[in-house]
């Protein structure tokens, strides 16, 4: 059975997701955003007793609170990361960003893979189609399985709300062309996990979030 477990960490209150395939425990990390120890050992503690073993380490976009963990991840668990290549430039600028949001301890680490030309992943024995989804970030991306209907969207889709676009490479009209044009072409049960706040589905911000109705 494939699992979603979620974690808020670091001043931007930024969900941390583990994708993890319980018959195989592999088990991809999207977004860390980890920054202090307590939060660092609180997910390796997790990983360590679900005895899951990290394949892949993903951004879905590369702003500070999404990758203030990469390092700690990369380092422990020897694994490569992979990000849409139009995210290199706010990769780098996230040490700019992270005195400003209170994390200054902040290592960098540079992708190894780039998600460009890769229309899936897979984790265990469960293939997640990616997304492309600009106008939050220029390289945004999200990850879809279809028989579970799960679908980890970043900053893109939120309960309520929609990513701010005030950003480096946000563009409020491209985002609102990612939403409808992709993600709202799910089918209404489609579960979105957002990179912060509550879960949601496709057919609830269709009927009642308000940058749609």
């Amino acid at each position: 059975m494939l699992y979603i477990k979620s974690f808020t960490f670091n001043p931007l209150l930024e969900n941390t997701y583990l994708i993890y395939d319980d018959d195989t425990k592999k088990c991809i990390v999207v977004d860390p955003g980890c920054y202090s120890q307590h939060e660092q050992n609180t997910l390796a503690d997790f990983i360590y007793k679900k005895k899951l073993q990290i394949t892949q380490l993903i951004n879905t976009h590369c702003h500070i609170d999404h990758v203030v963990g990469n390092h700690f991840i990369q380092k422990k668990y020897q694994v490569p990361l992979s990000i849409h290549s139009l995210e290199k430039d706010n990769l780098k600028l996230s040490l700019a960003f992270s005195d400003r949001y209170s994390m200054p301890n902040y290592i960098p680490c540079n992708p190894e893979k780039f998600l460009d030309k890769k229309k899936y992943i897979t984790v265990g024995n469960y293939t997640l189609d990616i997304l492309f989804l600009p106008g939050h970030s220029l390289g945004h991306i999200a990850l879809y399985e279809q028989k579970n209907k799960i679908c980890i969207a970043g900053d893109v889709l939120f309960e309520g709300s929609i990513g701010r676009t005030d950003l480096p490479g946000g563009n409020y009209n491209i985002l609102m062309q990612s939403i409808k044009n992709t993600l709202f072409l799910l089918d209404n049960d489609t579960k979105i996990y957002p990179g912060h706040g509550n879960p949601t589905t496709i057919g609830k911000e269709k009927k009642y979030n308000t940058f749609f109705i």
